[in-house]
């Protein structure tokens, strides 16, 4: 009994703090004015003697101990009576008529991308527990832990995504347990109350019902175009009849790759968002085979990645989609405008995180990170001592610019090297025109670029972690669309020599993302390649396959998740 109390009491201590309405309708028990109601039957009276031993045996300055009060102060409140066990005229106890609705609920779990099996547990059997209170006390508590565990995994997801990932920088949203229990055990309808906990986004609602219909057997995939060398104009291959009937065009005779098809593949590059290039190279030969193949897993990853979000992702919003190399603001949940962007490179992943806009910098200047000052600028001073001279950059001791040629660059790798360079504004700046601020520890932004060469690239992950936008401009228009006096104009009027900062009286919600699955609007899905192996992660984290990605990473991965999983 004591046990089972103490192994309730650490999913509470994992979950914390349901939605606002919830959180209005019941306060913080602690907070309040405490009352223990004495028990008025034996199964209350053992409730409560297993909940003061958990109560009593915590460490006083332990998270352990302020759960173990709060779960206390809940039932101590309620007589200490179970919320989830009824009693029949003839003394037979059996679950709630709330609590069978959510059994059956657990029943459907897989629907949700879910396990019944961490909810049907083996402790919640009501005929193992007849006639001994003991055991009724400890299938109470049973139930209570598995009601907020399917809360929890629905609501903000079964993992914990810094446990997959250091560059996950998502901090799980927060459930109000006592609040929750409450309105599960009262309410008519229970299932309804769990319902409402799930994601609202729409991409995430037609991955569920993509899981509801996905049969893996019968992937719906187009005709394949066999592997070769990428096609030209003016070409011939065998390949071009099953092309032409992939493209739906006219057959003809002959093998020639020619220019019906080129405009042709050239419509449905710029549907897929690759280069409008007319050649059938990788990585358009990979789309029009349908992407990287889609499997359950794949859905229920993606699944879990809507719950580790934002709940309002915000009215006027950026959202960037890794995996995708797009950025697109959005408005009202419609896409109102987008443009491709370079993020980081698989040795210098850019985070996944969600922020704020505050600011907009035109003519930045560049504070060069110490790891790049380590990796990258050391080494060419030490080969070429003109180098940051030749590259514009200035070195700063307590602010004020000395002398390149007057510093010990082998120092560099001390932790105590007092130096930092920072880049002046100027055509060669590594950051642009203009850059994006959401201040983070991650030192991460959006920004324009010189390298525009790298935005006709299908991959795009060459940065150092800060993503690069292609028409940072047209982007800088549409972002200020709900600042009355900041527009393109005004901002590239700055334009010149010196660093002009630009406050919006709006701060504006960014969103960097990943996510290897995306509906289109027909309901079928867009699948994007795993670059930082993410997806492949979370998919060994959740036991959903076996993934290919080394087995010290899956080990690893393993271990913490045991450790961290709610």
């Amino acid at each position: 009994m004591n046990k089972i109390l103490v192994s309730l009491v650490a999913v509470l201590a994992g979950i914390g703090s349901v939605l606002p309405a919830m959180a209005q309708e019941v306060t913080g028990l602690a907070a309040s004015p405490v009352i223990i109601a004495p028990p008025q039957t034996p199964l209350a009276e053992t409730i409560k003697q297993g909940l003061s031993a958990a109560y009593n045996g915590a460490r006083q300055d332990s998270a352990a101990y302020t759960e173990a009060q709060r779960l206390y102060f809940f039932y101590g409140a309620r007589h200490f009576e179970p919320i989830w066990l009824s009693t029949a005229a003839n003394g037979e106890v059996a679950f709630s008529e709330s609590a069978q609705k959510i059994l059956k609920l657990f029943e459907r779990a897989e629907s949700e991308g879910l396990r019944p099996s961490d909810y049907l547990t083996p402790d919640l059997d009501p005929a193992a527990a007849k006639g001994d209170p003991l055991k009724l006390a400890a299938l109470e508590t049973a139930f209570s832990g598995a009601a907020l565990r399917y809360a929890t995994h629905i609501y903000t997801g079964r993992i914990i995504p810094s446990s997959v990932d250091a560059n996950l920088d998502i901090q799980p949203k927060k459930l109000d347990d006592a609040a929750l229990l409450v309105q599960l055990a009262t309410s008519p309808d229970p299932v309804k109350v769990l319902a409402a906990l799930e994601p609202t986004h729409p991409e995430f609602l037609a991955l569920k019902a993509a899981l509801a219909t996905f049969d893996d057997s019968k992937t719906d995939r187009p005709a394949q175009i066999a592997t070769g060398p990428s096609l030209k104009p003016g070409m011939s291959d065998p390949r071009v009849p099953a092309l032409r009937a992939r493209l739906k065009l006219e057959p003809v005779d002959g093998l020639v790759y020619d220019d019906a098809i080129v405009e042709a593949m050239k419509a449905f590059q710029a549907t897929q968002s690759l280069d409008v290039d007319g050649v059938m190279g990788p990585a358009t030969l990979t789309a029009l085979n349908g992407g990287v193949p889609v499997t359950k897993s794949d859905i229920i990853a993606n699944m879990e990645r809507w719950r580790w979000m934002p709940r309002d992702l915000g009215q006027f919003n950026v959202f960037v989609n890794i995996p995708e190399f797009r950025l697109a603001i959005n408005r009202d949940g419609a896409e109102e405008y987008t443009t491709r962007v370079v993020v980081g490179t698989t040795k210098n992943q850019t985070p996944v995180f969600s922020d704020n806009i505050r600011h907009v910098v035109v003519n930045p200047y560049w504070n060069v990170p110490s790891s790049i000052i380590k990796g990258e600028i050391a080494p060419a001073v030490l080969r070429d001592p003109g180098y940051t001279d030749s590259h514009n950059m200035d070195l700063l001791y307590n602010g004020e610019p000395v002398s390149p040629w007057q510093v010990n660059w082998n120092m560099v790798s001390n932790s105590n090297f007092p130096f930092r360079v920072r880049q002046r504004p100027g055509p060669g700046n590594s950051l642009g025109q203009i850059k994006f601020l959401f201040p983070n520890k991650h030192d991460v932004y959006l920004h324009d670029t010189p390298s525009k060469s790298l935005f006709s690239r299908s991959g795009r992950a060459f940065s150092h972690g800060c993503v690069r936008v292609e028409n940072p401009m047209e982007f800088a228009g549409a972002l200020m669309a709900n600042e009355a006096n900041i527009s393109r104009a005004s901002l590239e009027a700055m334009f010149g020599p010196n660093e002009k900062w630009v406050n919006p009286d709006k701060q504006i919600p960014v969103h960097i993302a990943y996510f290897t699955l995306r509906p289109n609007a027909d309901g079928t899905l867009q699948s994007y390649g795993d670059i930082y192996g993410h997806n492949a992660k979370l998919i060994a984290a959740m036991g959903l396959s076996k993934p290919a990605i080394a087995p010290e990473i899956i080990a690893e991965v393993n271990t913490i998740v045991d450790d961290l999983s709610p």
